[in-house]
């Protein structure tokens, strides 16, 4: 009995220190990388976003485990002359606060990207979306085709995948209960010991900018509600993408999309080239590069999306 209690008591002062380490961690991200933006609630929804510029409406939704300074690296003054450009944080994600009774469906996000734009009284703004923010993107054009004017992808998950990429596979877990155990405790120290290397994956062959993560804002997903969200985000992938693929067909606003020949996260043949096999319209730009180009090739990104908003407007 003693053994067992001073193992009980071990246990307890362990997930203590993990719980005191993680919170610690989070606030002193969330001193050094604060909200930049606005809030506006939608629904359950409290969503943040920045905005800057005038004119047509350039939406921008990050990807998996981002948030909205992942579009910092691109030149936003030059996109800002002639757009109003629109970055937001997904429910969830960055400072943005996914509601209690809030689902982390695709259909669900894009439902909310859809208010957003109501909530906002965005005239048909051109929809960009990266990696994950991709298949949201797809899902507002198939659910809400009013709202958009036109869609952008970026390097866009438009398919089942059978398993995960390598970096992304310890978000699988599939307990609520536990999911926001490990992101209180270990997901924090876990991910300063392996960032650098998951990092150097993610942004592969390229290499990663050194101030990404205060620029780019790679520190805000070392705080707790980061992880869990992120995890979310993954598992329900598999809920909506099945039945998006075969409605592809039916998109009617025109698409374009980017994808890095080199992309180790998701391969352009699997999610750019069978996104064109059913929608022939669709235009697809292959470059040389990884699966984070508006970082690693941000003028290349933006001469691409000021070509496709000038075409929009």
């Amino acid at each position: 009995m003693t053994i067992l209690l001073s193992l009980i008591v071990l246990f307890i002062v362990i997930f203590a220190a993990l719980f005191g380490f993680t919170a610690f961690v989070a606030g002193k991200v969330e001193k050094a990388l604060p909200p930049r933006g606005r809030f506006v609630d939608i629904g359950g929804d409290r969503l943040h976003y920045v905005e800057q510029g005038s004119g047509p409406v350039i939406l921008m939704v990050h990807g998996l485990g981002g948030q909205l300074l992942n579009f910092a690296y691109l030149p936003m003054q030059e996109l800002a002359r002639s757009h109003r450009v629109i970055l937001i944080d997904r429910p969830g994600s960055g400072y943005s606060v996914r509601g209690a009774q809030s689902s982390a469906t695709i259909v669900n996000q894009a439902a909310t990207v859809a208010a957003f734009i109501k909530a906002l009284k965005l005239d048909k703004p051109l929809l960009v979306g990266h990696s994950l923010g991709g298949a949201i993107a797809l899902a507002v054009g198939l659910n809400h085709p009013q709202s958009i004017s036109r869609l952008a992808l970026i390097a866009p998950l438009t398919h089942t995948q059978s398993a995960p990429p390598e970096p992304f596979r310890g978000l699988m877990i599939t307990s609520s209960l536990l999911c926001r155990m490990i992101a209180n405790t270990l997901a924090t120290p876990l991910s300063i010991k392996k960032g650098a290397e998951t990092l150097a994956f993610v942004f592969g062959p390229e290499p990663v900018p050194k101030d990404f993560r205060t620029k780019g804002g790679g520190l805000l997903g070392l705080r707790p509600h980061s992880f869990y969200s992120a995890s979310s985000d993954m598992i329900a992938t598999a809920d909506d993408l099945p039945t998006m693929e075969t409605r592809y067909a039916t998109l009617q606003m025109p698409i374009d999309v980017l994808y890095g020949k080199q992309d180790q996260i998701l391969d352009y043949r699997q999610h750019g080239e069978a996104l064109k096999q059913k929608v022939p319209r669709a235009v697809l730009t292959l470059v040389d590069g990884g699966h984070m180009l508006p970082v690693t090739v941000p003028a290349l990104t933006a001469k691409w999306l000021l070509a496709i908003a000038d075409g929009a407007a």
